[in-house]
């Protein structure tokens, strides 16, 4: 018998307080994450990646409207009173947000931000503390790490304060971690560093990782499985390696058609995806994709497709999944 996941989200919505009507930015949303495992969230920007992973945590503005089942290590995250919600953060799933220079905060060095996380969920002193925060910054490997645990965030690079970041993220012995878009402001170099990186210690520390990002390279470097994203719905999941070389949906083709990796026959130009993503104040009827879609019928406008199989543990919302109808022998 399988262990249940860590993560297990059903029918996620989100919705946002609009000029003249809410705005859902997630749409039945169902995801899993297992213990050891990392997922990725691959999509355009917009696409509802990041509140979807923020609403794990519940952390959305108070005009957020968070719907369905949410269960963090067996804990139903949107029935927790805020103490409790409090106590969960850190502990058991923690963050490491895109941006370390406004997650990190600027007034407080960083060796004294790690110990008081440690200090409050764990009772520790601050000396605890700060041999806790120590050790991780050697884990991380941030040079001459004794040192720099008195720097403040602005007199670190970009790639150590993201360092930084994931080892505040890692500083009270976290079940999931959560990675939104960790390397995007980062250059290449240090972007395959941290990459390495986190990948090295969910191994190591046998983390559960839901990683978001645009960038289908960087989904094939860290991720186990994939869910592509779009308009506020998962259009595509599978293992990494069957989303990659089996893509079933067209906008997960359009994707790898437009990466730079991608590799073209003679005379072939780089792929893109025509037209914007929709407004979701007010969608398209059908399939959000349709209008992009090259091989749309139109069937897409009118129905919103349901999940298909296209063989186990790959699926995809695309009516050209759908099973052709039984025939009747004469």
């Amino acid at each position: 018998m399988s262990a249940a996941p860590l993560v297990d989200v059903k029918g996620l919505t989100v919705d946002f307080a609009g000029s003249a009507k809410p705005v859902r930015a997630v749409s039945g949303v169902d995801l899993t994450l297992a213990k050891g495992e990392v997922l990725a969230l691959l999509g355009e920007s917009g696409s509802g990646k990041t509140v979807t992973m923020r609403a794990l945590m519940r952390l959305l503005p108070k005009s957020a409207r968070i719907g369905g089942q949410v269960r963090v290590a067996g804990r139903d995250v949107l029935a927790l009173a805020p103490d409790e919600l409090a106590a969960m953060r850190g502990p058991v799933v923690s963050m490491v947000f895109q941006e370390p220079g406004i997650a990190l905060d600027p007034v407080y060095r960083l060796g004294d931000q790690i110990a008081e996380a440690v200090m409050r969920h764990e009772g520790a002193s601050r000396s605890q503390g700060r041999a806790r925060a120590l050790e991780l910054f050697e884990r991380v490997r941030i040079p001459s790490a004794a040192r720099r645990l008195d720097n403040y965030p602005h007199e670190m690079s970009g790639g150590m304060r993201q360092r930084a970041m994931i080892a505040l993220a890692l500083s009270c012995h976290p079940k999931v971690l959560l990675a939104d878009e960790p390397t995007t402001a980062l250059d290449a170099t240090v972007q395959i560093q941290i990459l390495l990186l986190l990948r090295e210690l969910q191994r190591e520390l046998g983390l559960a990782v839901m990683f978001v990002t645009h960038d289908i390279g960087v989904a094939v470097e860290v991720a186990d499985r994939i869910a592509v994203m779009y308009a506020g719905r998962i259009v595509e999941t599978g293992s990494c390696a069957r989303v990659v070389q089996a893509p079933q949906h067209p906008y997960t083709q359009g994707l790898l058609a437009s990466r730079a990796g991608h590799v073209f026959a003679k005379g072939e130009r780089l792929g893109t995806i025509p037209g914007s993503p929709p407004d979701l104040a007010n969608p398209p009827p059908g399939c959000a994709f349709a209008p992009r879609c090259k091989v749309a019928e139109a069937i897409c406008t009118k129905d919103l497709p349901r999940e298909y199989q296209a063989e186990p543990g790959h699926v995809a919302r695309c009516v050209r999944l759908a099973p052709a109808p039984a025939t009747v022998a004469a």
